[in-house]
């Protein structure tokens, strides 16, 4: 039971800061001087999403399983995202953008979780 808590709050917690951070995000900014055009997420944006996703992985890789909540938050970002592109892609790309934001989600999880690990196993009493 505590396991299936667990899950389902990393779970929660990663989709959540995927639709609080950027979700709601689809406007680009055009800069009047140069007509270049960028977004449509500003840099405080990503860096709120990349900081609550740290502490959730962090937190939970502590407490919790690392490698099992790299998995379940690299798993529910990446379908948190599939539902916004998906419904916003009329070519059929989201799903190379999918596997892209999965395996960088994974490598980053992935790495937080044997960071969190080493450090919880250096110090443990020996």
């Amino acid at each position: 039971m505590r396991d299936l808590a667990w899950g389902l709050g990393v779970a929660v917690l990663s989709a959540a800061a995927w639709f609080g951070w950027m979700g709601w995000d689809d406007e680009y900014q055009v800069d009047t001087a140069t007509n270049q055009v960028s977004g449509p997420y500003e840099a405080w944006q990503v860096v709120g999403c990349v900081v609550t996703l740290l502490v959730v992985g962090v937190v939970a890789a502590r407490w919790w399983r690392p490698f099992a909540t790299a998995t379940v938050l690299s798993l529910a970002f990446t379908v948190a995202w599939s539902v916004t592109a998906a419904a916003e892609d009329d070519t059929g790309l989201w799903g190379v953008g999918a596997v892209l934001v999965l395996v960088g989600t994974a490598a980053a999880s992935l790495l937080v979780a044997a960071v969190v690990a080493a450090v919880a196993t250096a110090r443990e009493p020996r």
